[in-house]
């Protein structure tokens, strides 16, 4: 088990010390992924922001992804979607638009998202059960022709790691455990991450 998000964030960084000297574009997913990108950034001497994906949770049970939708208005859908109700799963999206809105203004209200194109970008979370989430992201930074795009996950079952390798040009996870059951449990301090918390780490400056 990881101690916590900084612990996990220290094997990553280990793992990607190749790209020191690259200046890599660290993208987090908030918000359990900031702190992490943070300690990244700054291990790999790089750059940090984040990708703005929102998860559409089943209905019943909002932890379990049944699709996720892209900063770009993009929406990607798992297989389980198709049973929702067209018109719950309609306003769902729409909410979750709103709310990556809303986050942009207010995790970077000074600046415009760094533009990955031509750079080596790292996507971080804290971990990863179905992959909705990530997936969406990578497939919609590859439009945006990054010169190498990896995925840095600190914990994730190997079906879903096979699903990034097909997405990205790299994946590190130094955990994949076959009984899984959700992120948390790979984490001895899994605390919650708030938003004040990200515009701090997201407003310090990189060595």
């Amino acid at each position: 088990m990881y101690q916590d998000r900084l612990d996990a964030a220290r094997r990553l960084a280990k793992a990607l010390d190749h790209l020191k000297g690259k200046r890599p574009l660290v993208l987090a997913i908030p918000r359990g992924g900031v702190p992490m990108g943070r300690a990244i950034a700054d291990a790999l001497e790089g750059e940090l922001d984040v990708v703005l994906i929102r998860k559409i949770g089943a209905p019943g049970n909002p932890e379990y992804a049944i699709g996720a939708v892209s900063e770009d208005g993009s929406v990607h859908l798992e297989e389980e979607a198709q049973e929702c109700r067209q018109e719950w799963l309609a306003q769902e999206i729409a909410r979750q638009r709103e709310l990556i809105d809303e986050r942009r203004r207010r995790y970077t209200p000074v600046r415009s998202p760094i533009d990955p194109t031509g750079r080596v970008v790292v996507v971080v979370d804290d971990g990863s059960a179905t992959g909705a989430t990530m997936a969406a992201a990578l497939a919609t930074l590859r439009q945006r022709d990054p010169a190498r795009l990896i995925a840095a996950i600190g914990v994730a079952p190997p079906d879903t790691l096979a699903r990034f390798e097909a997405l990205a040009d790299e994946v590190v996870c130094p955990q994949a455990p076959s009984r899984f059951a959700a992120v948390g449990q790979f984490f001895i301090d899994f605390g919650q991450v708030e938003d004040d918390e990200v515009v701090r780490l997201l407003g310090e400056d990189a060595p």
